[in-house]
């Protein structure tokens, strides 16, 4: 069914935060089980994604045997992600600890989560509030009286009420199927209702509607941090001048760098300590040193 299949470690996103140490070794020899058994013409590829963030990451990758990597994280803080220039200023200052899990929006009623930044923002505790109440109570009008108050004036700025018809008037249009099972099941009401904050949160943060902040969803991962702890003081610290073209071509030419350089440590060759740290360079300077 497919040829090259990615193993998705810790990640932003829906993620099982799984290390990619443990992760890949174990999807890499299921496809060479599967290769051997079937006889495939063409070699089963497995690429690596989730927590590649610097060259170190990226040449770790290619070590274990990665046909490819992928980047996510690193790249929303970049100019062509097309997301707001604050949530790209907030990407730009994140480490590694600023990053949690947070019910999800597609898939909140099964208690399924994702991995978001929560420096600068509220967004997680908030959303995770929201779950609690939808797994006590069975619809709106359970909600304590405190409760519900601080969700209308601290969350949705308006009446319950108010957001299931905004609610209800979007799903008529886009699945008229959830309207009427919310209107069979009060539960549902609620988790529709819910899932109303959960999503806008994500095209406030898009949009960068500033009287939002503190509501923004920003999908990230621990890479971010470990990306920008490696930028520190080069050109690429500012996010103005993080591009998708220089962010990528650093950590393919720093992890092609770090490769030689431990193959050379290895035949006892001595090297000097900056070499192994990949410093981020200008575009024009790679393409220098690759003729």
């Amino acid at each position: 069914m497919a040829q090259e299949v990615t193993a998705e470690a810790d990640s932003g996103g829906h993620t099982d935060n799984r290390p990619a140490l443990a992760l890949f070794p174990t999807i890499l020899s299921l496809a060479r089980r599967m290769q051997n058994a079937h006889g495939y013409d063409l070699r089963l590829r497995v690429g690596l994604a989730g927590g590649i963030g610097t060259p170190a990451a990226a040449a770790a990758a290619f070590a274990m045997g990665a046909a490819y990597i992928m980047a996510g994280s690193v790249h929303q803080a970049c100019v062509e992600s097309g997301t707001s220039d604050t949530v790209r200023e907030m990407l730009a200052v994140t480490r590694q600890a600023d990053v949690t899990m947070a019910p999800a929006a597609d898939m909140f009623e099964m208690g399924v989560t994702v991995q978001v930044l929560k420096r600068g923002t509220m967004f997680p505790m908030r959303a995770a509030k929201l779950y609690d109440l939808y797994r006590s109570c069975a619809a709106l009008d359970e909600i304590p009286g405190v409760e519900r108050e601080k969700l209308e004036r601290s969350l949705f700025l308006a009446p319950l009420e108010q957001i299931w018809q905004e609610t209800r008037s979007y799903f008529l249009r886009r699945d008229p199927r959830q309207v009427a099972r919310a209107e069979r099941d009060p539960r549902h009401l609620m988790a529709l209702v819910f899932r109303w904050y959960l999503g806008q949160g994500a095209h406030w943060a898009k949009e960068g509607e500033s009287s939002r902040r503190m509501d923004y969803q920003i999908w990230c991962g621990p890479a971010m941090g470990a990306f920008n702890e490696w930028v520190a003081g080069s050109f690429l610290e500012s996010p103005a001048r993080r591009r998708v073209a220089a962010v990528a071509l650093n950590i393919l030419f720093g992890a092609a760098l770090l490769a030689r350089a431990t193959s050379l440590r290895r035949q006892g060759i001595g090297l000097p300590p900056e070499l192994f740290r990949a410093e981020p360079l200008p575009i024009e300077q790679i393409k220098e040193y690759l003729g």
